[in-house]
């Protein structure tokens, strides 16, 4: 009975020239947002493109002057001599530590436009590598880019309830509904096989014009973990999908006429997706005020005019820090402007180090808010699990910043013993390079299976409910 019911509705909605516009207007939607989503990534490959492309470049430059320094008479200034250890971990040879896009980053932008994805590495203090940040134009950063994410969370709720709003009512209205329900078929069964079909019909819309986007967009299917996470994006999208036909079902079992249930269900989509996390946001941004990011600056400028003038001070306290590094005459280190230069980003570091831990603290509480309200609006979930899946997201965002730090200590570790020491940097190939490692797709499956949950199971609930109270449903309005 559900196959004729289906194949029923398949012909009434077939027929209906609406839908087939609603359809390709979402189709061109998804496209544009993939579109977009993709000339972001190649954005960011250029970007990466021409660093890598710098850096190499500029050790070409460096290994050439140190060949030619190796010539007789040749002579160089030493603030500019390639082999000198301060010169290459400070200003002539950092190196880039990047981020580089997820195989899947086409599909969701998230927060990859406000957060660096690249930073150049050297002997300064860590706060003045992550500082330095390219400037975006703040109106766009506001308003976001359009993406297949936003079509997904914004445009998706509001098809399903186009197509399901009046799937019981008008046949109320029209006096259909009695002429069904004498046949061999239960009003559940009939609720099923109409949601079944506008299920079936809008997720093979979204697969393929998915499929379509994926090849357009280029994305990197081979990439390990790359299928898991086209699989995930699916689940993910299906469970949002599920939530917003169970809300139609709970809404249509109320017995209410087409108008009172579509501004119901108006309603719904305009609280949970659009009031519910600008309410979230504002009272994390409420609770947990983050200091101002130009006082952190200023602040940082401030430290580095104090250390810089307490040189001397910073040298002795360095000394009893690390003393194993205090070899040769003391007097003439003292007076060794690459020496003192360690011993001030040393400095630097640890008169901003507290007011960078709070401004990390209250983004970490705000974070800890929106993470414990998340399951309060479907739309936090999917933008939550649609960023973990494309890689754009926070948590993989923390863990490259927690990469660049121990690659940041790997480079002075590296550098400083051998400034100390006044050593020479003979090969320029056992200078420490940055590789990023992965997130491991269990990981991520972890954290965006909490999302499908917390989609799926108010679905459950809200079907199930819906369904039960189609027993008191008036057939005859």
């Amino acid at each position: 009975m559900i196959r004729r019911i289906v194949h029923h509705e398949w012909r009434a909605l077939a027929s209906d020239a609406t839908v087939w516009v609603v359809a390709a207007i979402f189709g061109i939607a998804i496209g544009y947002g993939v579109w977009n989503g993709a000339r972001w990534v190649a954005f960011q490959t250029d970007a990466l493109g021409s660093a890598a492309t710098e850096e190499a470049t500029r050790y070409e430059g460096l290994q050439a002057q140190v060949t030619a320094l190796q010539q007789p008479g040749a002579k160089v200034s030493p603030f500019a001599d390639p082999r000198s250890a301060s010169n290459v971990g400070g200003r002539l040879g950092p190196r880039y530590a990047v981020l580089p896009p997820g195989p899947l980053a086409p599909l969701a932008i998230g927060q990859s436009d406000l957060l660096p994805y690249y930073f150049k590495v050297s002997t300064d203090a860590r706060e003045n590598i992550v500082a330095t940040t390219e400037i975006e134009n703040p109106n766009r950063l506001l308003a976001g880019r359009f993406d297949l994410a936003f079509v997904i969370i914004f445009l998706y709720p509001l098809l399903i309830l186009a197509l399901t709003y009046n799937m019981l009512s008008l046949e109320q209205e029209q006096g259909t509904l009695p002429l069904a329900l004498s046949q061999p078929v239960s009003l559940v069964t009939l609720v099923s096989g109409k949601v079944l079909l506008r299920a079936l019909l809008l997720l093979a819309v979204v697969v393929a014009f998915l499929a379509v986007a994926l090849l357009v967009s280029r994305a990197d299917l081979s990439a390990p973990g790359a299928v898991a996470r086209v699989m995930l994006w699916f689940a993910v999208v299906a469970s949002y999908g599920a939530f917003w036909f169970a809300l139609a079902v709970a809404v249509a079992s109320l017995g209410r006429n087409s108008t009172t249930n579509a501004t119901i269900l108006a309603s719904a989509w305009l609280v949970l997706i659009v009031m519910t996390p600008s309410l979230f946001n504002m009272a994390a941004t409420s609770f947990y005020p983050v200091p101002s990011r130009v006082e952190m600056v200023q602040a940082m400028r401030e430290a580095q005019d104090e250390a810089n003038k307490g040189g001397s001070q910073a040298l002795a306290r360095f000394y009893e820090d690390h003393p194993e590094l205090a070899t040769g005459d003391p007097a003439q280190a003292m007076n060794d402007f690459n020496v003192v230069r360690v011993a001030v980003n040393d400095d630097v570091e640890r008169r901003v180090r507290p007011l960078v831990s709070r401004f990390e603290e209250q983004i970490s509480k705000q974070q800890s808010v929106i993470d414990s309200l998340r399951f309060l609006s479907p739309a936090i979930l999917m933008q939550g699990a649609l960023n973990d899946i494309a890689g754009t997201g926070t948590d993989r965002h923390r863990d490259y910043l927690a990469q660049v730090d121990a690659y940041h200590r790997e480079w002075r570790d590296y550098f400083v013993p051998k400034i100390f020491a006044k050593a020479q940097i003979a090969d320029f190939e056992s200078v420490p390079r940055f590789q990023y490692q992965e997130e491991s797709t269990g990981e991520v499956a972890a954290r965006v299976g909490r999302g499908v949950a917390g989609l799926f199971v108010p679905a459950v609930i809200l079907a199930f409910w819906g369904l039960r109270r189609l027993r008191w449903f008036p057939v005859i309005g």
